[in-house]
């Protein structure tokens, strides 16, 4: 790690990943989301923006939290923004020297893109044999799709996930949230952690290639082993199980339920929860292959079962046959719900325009250096003057840099 990250005023806390430079050249999503929670587990993500407008996202509104666009708030915080031109010669040897300076370097340009603009892995690791420098891309740095532009609902459709995502008579779905983009991000998490971890042993950084086609095929998992073992091309089965039963979202009175009998012992004690014990060892259902060939048979049965009783009250009912079960949340109950509060999943920053900002933090639990949400995210170009002061760039050159409208 880099003597002048670790004496950054920026990094005075006690992140796992403390002393570690991160220089995010992402944008949107998928990078912004992996650079995030490099930042939460104490990275210095030094976020290089567009001069004049910034990240897309910056304008992916309304809505709001007061006059910042929910988007971007959504993966940006603990992050510091250096807004630059990258089409001026000046502020490109810039960033090249902040990448002189970094443990870690993100982009998600299209293939090709960094290297035109002098940030390519080639020409920064020849200064800085020690960086992991992490691309992420649509389909990958190689192979027929290389130049092709990565969107996340593209990379859905075509890793085959839409085919099995949706009702099995309705159309192909794409998942709630930006799936590809988000694993994506993860992978190139992963990725980075496993190169860091690298060079200590070897002192050399590497180069990592992450698509997002590729992360989504990596989800297929179960669903692509069944069809390697069958052969047949798999179908959709809304919110069930292929392989369990029953296994899914069911209506009750009020709401839907889900729930989830995976296996014999658990149909023992759910049968009789909601008033179908004589169906235990019944023939067709006594076992889960039973219960998988005869799903048309019994899952009408459950369903005029549930039919009786609210989602909270078979929540209840389920919960103390311990049945799996759990009532499918609206987005606001969710973030309401006791276990989210408890685990102190969602938090409150507070933002220089935009005043007390909410966003979910980090998921990981670290018992000696856990994440931390120390900043919200900033606003464009806030920390212009602050990064390239500690990179050598005098007040008078300041001055001239912003008066060209060539920093923001």
């Amino acid at each position: 790690m880099h003597a002048s990250a670790q004496s950054s005023p920026w990094l005075e806390h006690d992140g796992a990943l403390a002393g570690l430079r991160v220089l995010d050249l992402s944008r949107i999503m998928s990078g912004p989301f992996g650079t995030m929670a490099l930042a939460d587990l104490g990275a210095d993500v030094i976020k290089i923006e567009d001069h004049r407008h910034g990240d897309d996202t910056r304008a992916w509104a309304p809505p709001y939290q007061g006059d910042q666009a929910a988007y971007f708030l959504s993966v940006n915080r603990n992050k510091r923004s250096v807004a630059v031109d990258l089409k001026d010669p000046e502020c490109r040897e810039l960033v090249r020297g902040l990448a002189r300076t970094a443990d870690v370097i993100v982009e998600n340009f299209r293939p090709g893109t960094a290297a035109r603009l002098g940030f390519g892995y080639e020409e920064i690791s020849a200064g800085n044999p020690a960086v992991v420098y992490a691309s992420i891309s649509g389909y990958g740095q190689t192979g027929p799709l290389r130049d092709a532009p990565g969107y996340d609902a593209i990379a859905q459709a075509l890793s085959g996930m839409m085919s099995v995502t949706g009702e099995a008579e309705g159309p192909p779905v794409r998942f709630g949230v930006a799936g590809a983009d988000l694993a994506a991000g993860m992978w190139t998490t992963i990725g980075i952690l496993a190169a860091l971890h690298e060079r200590r042993r070897t002192g050399r950084g590497q180069w990592v290639d992450v698509s997002l086609l590729d992360g989504q095929i990596s989800w297929l998992t179960y669903v692509a082993s069944g069809y390697f073992a069958t052969e047949r091309i798999p179908g959709r089965f809304g919110s069930a199980h292929p392989t369990i039963v029953p296994y899914q979202a069911f209506p009750t009175a009020d709401g839907h339920i889900m729930i989830a009998v995976g296996n014999d012992g658990l149909w023992r004690r759910f049968a009789p929860a909601v008033g179908l014990g004589h169906l235990v060892d019944d023939p067709r259902f006594a076992t889960n292959p039973d219960r998988v060939r005869n799903r048309d048979e019994l899952l009408p049965l459950i369903e005029k079962a549930l039919a009786a009783r609210s989602a909270e009250e078979w929540s209840e009912v389920l919960s103390t046959a311990a049945v799996p079960a759990g009532r499918i949340n609206t987005v606001e109950q969710a973030l309401e719900h006791p276990q989210v509060i408890a685990r102190g999943m969602v938090v409150e920053t507070e933002h220089a325009t935009a005043g007390a900002v909410r966003t979910i933090t980090s998921p990981i639990k670290l018992s000696a250096s856990p994440p931390r949400v120390r900043t919200a995210p900033p606003r464009h170009g806030e920390h212009t003057g602050d990064v390239l002061a500690a990179l050598g760039v005098d007040a008078a050159r300041m001055a001239d840099l912003r008066t060209r409208g060539a920093v923001r």
